[in-house]
């Protein structure tokens, strides 16, 4: 698989669109969809910030491999479960914000 493949591999996994890809990445859709369709190289700084956005590596986007994949698998796992509750949470006001995360550090510290 070549980066444009991985690219749509990261996109269907997280449930982005290309649009929304390119509106983060501060390019146009259209640049994000030629490349998919042609399978051409992007430049190093499109590259970047298209791996900025899916928080994964350029290296991975260009093999597809992951450096230690099971720390950064558990961990990409876990955000993507929960980045839809996490962007809530940032809409919430400060105070009420810190004591939801006071309440889950003392339940979670009541499961331990």
């Amino acid at each position: 698989m070549g980066f444009w493949d991985n690219v749509v591999e990261e996109l269907d996994y997280l449930g982005m669109t290309q649009k929304s890809l390119a509106e983060k990445a501060g390019f146009d859709a259209s640049n994000v969809a030629r490349g998919i369709r042609y399978k051409s190289s992007p430049s190093a700084d499109t590259a970047v910030k298209i791996a900025n956005v899916l928080n994964v590596s350029v290296e991975y986007l260009v093999t597809g491999e992951k450096k230690n994949s099971k720390n950064n698998s558990d961990e990409r796992n876990i955000f993507r479960k929960y980045a839809p509750t996490l962007e809530k949470l940032e809409s919430i006001p400060e105070k009420s914000r810190t004591s939801i995360l006071k309440l889950i550090d003392s339940v979670s510290a009541d499961c331990r």
